[in-house]
């Protein structure tokens, strides 16, 4: 087919990436630290690390892994948030040869013994907020070996130390915990592994292109979360795809190591993970928020020095339009204002170039996708309500059921081909063979249309995944874990429209207890679901809507009265 959304590139935009020019994530990386080794990668609570410093307590790190006998290509967890840890963390795990498994801090028990498990991981590197959670199913996995991360780490010596003692004994945010050291199993606090890293020599990566860099957890269509296998030639990929989409936004600022993102959105998210990756790559440096929730410690963090890349989900640009202090911020150096993760609202655009003079750019991508798989040019001048045109080397087709490619204007399967794809799930060989069409598209599960200069609509979802600011849910966990409340017999979960969330989760109950209350099904969805798939919405029922064979129809929920 041809690619009709080329003629409506901007000028400047290549065609096409070459991610054969690297051999591996790791090379990037190693190329990047050595090129800007005196520039700023990161500020946090306003202690700056440069790349110099990102190379050298990368390299002890990987040295300590590779000193523990990891076989190549073990999977190490990162249970880390958005704190300088992260990125010497990431970088050690893909220089040491190894593949990086994200996992979401705020993961109950169950979910991360699930990941844990269904992954894999021999080892985690894990802030010790979250310790007391790995604690409980830390014996039903495979991992070994356990690196304890506190929060001033690297946050210089002394107010490191402070950092760390306010948040244990001040805002107790670490809860007790006892690992347990059976089977012979390792703990190291996160200095201590650099320290004993530093005494040994950082041997090369093994990995190529076509080896594992991350499994990239997304929700499962059987109700349990699976990994998207995305290889160092899709890493790498979408990188440069990223490099070549944003570059003409960024061009006013000349030297791109002057250049500031704002790291709000979860690093171990996709679509954070992958601007992450493009800062590194353009030798830019990164402003980290470890808690984008308070927006009034955001907007101080805003108001410090220039930033010049705002990445965010619809509710967090909502947030910050929200706080009286916003529009006391310095816009001037703003050149992309980039939405993802979820639908972005024509009213929310225009009230934020209204107060910021930027537009809102919006994309459309998966963990599936490496992020971005569909952007509009960075040079809109206006909000455009489409998700935009296939980056560079993306194919994107609108197929029917059959997989039969449809003409344009017509609505159907957005799929998608390009080398960010991902090459299958994790173990996954029935999900895998549903995924792709016979010509290699992989079958993303949004219904849309693509006009004659190649834009793409999203108008529907063929999926019942929820859309949680940015987190994909999908009902059939929501629903498996529900049905264990007690007193609950039948159960089903949907997303409703929500103003500052996308969508909110609603759930209907048949019980057969009629003492349960609503506070009870909620607390026992507190216990087992992390805080984006709790629903907001419960309704107790005495029937549910189904089909003749007994399924239940959700959409006949969705479109109640």
């Amino acid at each position: 087919m041809e690619k009709i959304w080329l003629k409506s590139y901007p000028p400047g935009v290549p065609h096409d990436v070459q991610p054969e020019q690297y051999r591996s994530v790791a090379h990037l990386l190693e190329e990047s630290f050595r090129k800007h080794a005196s520039s700023p990668f990161s500020v946090c609570m306003d202690q700056w690390m440069s790349y110099g410093e990102l190379e050298r307590l990368s390299a002890a790190l990987g040295a300590y892994l590779q000193g523990l006998g990891l076989e190549p290509g073990a999977r190490v967890a990162i249970m880390l948030p958005n704190v300088p840890q992260f990125g010497v963390t990431m970088a050690a795990v893909l220089r040491a040869g190894y593949t990086c498994v994200n996992v979401n801090p705020l993961y109950t028990a169950r979910e991360l013994e699930h990941q844990l498990k269904d992954s894999g991981a021999t080892a985690i590197v894990i802030l010790e907020n979250f310790a007391h959670t790995l604690s409980e199913i830390v014996d039903h996995t495979a991992v070994q070996h356990v690196v304890m991360a506190s929060m001033g780490d690297l946050l210089g010596t002394f107010y490191g130390r402070w950092i760390t003692f306010a948040v244990r004994h001040l805002a107790k945010l670490v809860p007790a915990y006892e690992l347990p050291l059976s089977h012979g199993r390792k703990v190291v606090s996160f200095k201590k592994a650099l320290a004993l890293g530093e005494r040994r020599t950082l041997a090369p990566s093994q990995a190529t292109l076509d080896s594992i860099a991350f499994l990239q957890y997304t929700g499962g269509t059987t109700g349990l979360s699976k990994g998207a296998v995305l290889t160092h030639r899709c890493i790498v990929a979408a990188t440069l795809q990223a490099e070549a989409w944003f570059t003409p936004a960024l061009a006013k600022v000349g030297d791109l190591s002057r250049a500031n993102s704002i790291a709000a959105l979860p690093l171990y998210h996709i679509f954070a993970l992958t601007l992450c990756l493009l800062a590194i790559r353009q030798g830019s440096s990164l402003t980290l928020i470890p808690n984008p929730r308070d927006i009034p410690k955001f907007v101080e963090v805003l108001k410090k020095r220039p930033f010049h890349m705002l990445p965010a989900v619809n509710t967090l640009f909502n947030a910050l339009l929200q706080h009286p202090q916003f529009k006391s911020i310095d816009f001037s150096h703003l050149c992309v204002s980039q939405a993802g993760g979820m639908a972005a609202s024509e009213g929310t655009a225009r009230q934020w170039q209204k107060v910021t003079g930027s537009t809102m750019i919006e994309g459309w991508g998966m963990s599936e996708t490496c992020a971005i798989g569909t952007n509009n040019p960075v040079t809109n001048t206006e909000f455009s309500g489409s998700i935009g045109l296939p980056l560079p080397g993306i194919d994107i087709a609108i197929k029917d059921d059959a997989g039969n490619s449809l003409a344009l204007g017509e609505s159907g399967e957005i799929c998608i081909r390009g080398p960010n794809v991902m090459t299958g799930y994790y173990n996954q060989p029935a999900e895998n063979a549903l995924a792709f069409t016979a010509d290699g598209f992989m079958r993303t599960g949004d219904i849309g249309i693509m006009d004659a200069q190649g834009y793409t609509r999203i108008i529907d979802r063929k999926k019942d995944m929820i859309l949680v600011s940015g987190f994909n849910v999908f009902p059939n966990e929501l629903e498996q874990v529900i049905s264990l409340c007690p007193g609950v017999v039948e159960c089903a979960a949907i997303g409703i429209p929500d103003e500052k969330q996308g969508e909110a989760i609603k759930v209907f109950i048949i019980k057969n207890d009629p003492a349960l209350t609503e506070d009870e099904v909620a607390n026992f969805c507190h216990a087992n679901l992390t805080g984006y798939k709790r629903p907001k919405y419960i309704e107790f029922r005495d029937e549910l809507p189904k089909s003749n064979v007994g399924k239940i129809l959700r959409r006949e929920l969705r479109t109640a009265k």
